[in-house]
């Protein structure tokens, strides 16, 4: 078999993060920020790459300062951006973040005209995704034109060379001019996808089935409550033909549902909580790493959660990723496997 070029190829939005430098201020009193980096593919890359993957990003910058930052951040850890693109006319994103433990954490988008909403068809032509073991995809790069019609195709590229298709739900109400929007389009994208991932809420977004919670859009609020029967929603997104959907469920670990109806808890790793931003990006490269290691999807899941419990006890996302030995020490320390 030919050796691949990448381990993992991860699509979608990218962005400086701008976090508030005292944690517990309230969002209208934060006195600065820290600038990090974000964005859910861009997390995952950088945190495979610190588990020892090569891990590409397919994104979009601006031709604009935040995107050489962006850019600078990325070489360092070694993350491979030969295929991203810097988009004439549009700019790089920007998120305003705020942490106020342990249950608010409030954030604001600036992604108007946003570079990584511009990948194109000819990018992802671009992007040798045959080269990869496999690719990640982010949901909200589905939200929009150009970015919606290039990942279809560069799913459809993967499934036709057999590359292992993961789907982080990554819903993100305010990205959507409509709620049901997100929901039909990623129920096309699953069936072409080999796992999904996301929390409870992301998995009732996916499969409503009752119109009448659909009365909510971003217009009037940015992170609406969903209601919704989660077992019917987990059946039918295994119906679409995923081998699995990991669900997240925060704190107590991960739950694995498969096609056949079985299913499976796996417990996290209890740590103090400063910031749960970033926690599921984390989870997806610890997965990432133990999918691609051979690992079963328990043992896969442990390192997700591993990696997530880390993160959640840190300032910021991608900039505090762990490295491979110092994630495996502390799973050793807290009992293995």
């Amino acid at each position: 078999m030919q050796e691949k070029k990448f381990d993992i190829i991860s699509y979608g939005r990218s962005s400086i993060d701008l976090y508030s430098q005292e944690p517990g201020t309230v969002f209208e009193e934060i006195p600065g920020f820290h600038a990090f980096v974000g964005g859910s593919p861009l997390n995952i890359a950088v945190g495979c790459s610190r588990l020892g993957l090569r891990a590409a990003l397919l994104t979009g910058v601006g031709k604009d300062k935040i995107g050489d930052f962006i850019l600078n951040f990325l070489e360092k850890e070694g993350v491979i951006t030969e295929k991203i693109p810097i988009v004439d006319g549009a700019r790089s994103s920007a998120v305003v973040l705020g942490i106020e433990p342990p249950d608010r954490f409030p954030l604001v988008y600036y992604r108007d005209n946003c570079a990584d909403s511009q990948i194109t068809m000819d990018h992802v032509l671009a992007a040798e995704i045959e080269k990869s073991r496999l690719i990640e995809f982010s949901g909200t790069a589905l939200n929009m034109e150009p970015t919606r019609s290039a990942a279809f195709l560069a799913s459809e590229i993967a499934v036709k060379n057999e590359v292992p298709v993961i789907l982080d739900l990554d819903f993100r109400a305010d990205q959507w001019y409509d709620i049901r929007a997100f929901g039909v389009t990623v129920r096309a994208f699953m069936k072409n996808a080999t796992i999904v991932l996301g929390t409870e809420e992301e998995v009732l977004a996916a499969y409503i089935s009752d119109h009448s919670q659909l009365n909510i859009t971003h217009q009037q609020i940015s992170a609406p409550e969903i209601s919704g029967n989660i077992d019917e929603a987990i059946e039918g997104i295994l119906a679409l033909g995923v081998d699995a959907l990991v669900m997240k469920t925060g704190s107590r670990g991960a739950k694995i549902y498969f096609p056949d109806g079985s299913q499976q808890e796996v417990p996290g790793f209890p740590v103090e909580v400063l910031n749960i931003l970033g926690a599921g990006d984390a989870f997806a490269a610890g997965f990432v790493y133990g999918y691609l290691k051979g690992w079963d999807l328990y043992k896969s899941c442990r390192m997700g959660n591993a990696c997530g419990a880390w993160v959640v006890t840190k300032l910021g996302c991608a900039n505090f990723n762990p490295y491979e030995k110092e994630i495996l020490d502390f799973i050793e320390s807290k009992g293995g496997f």
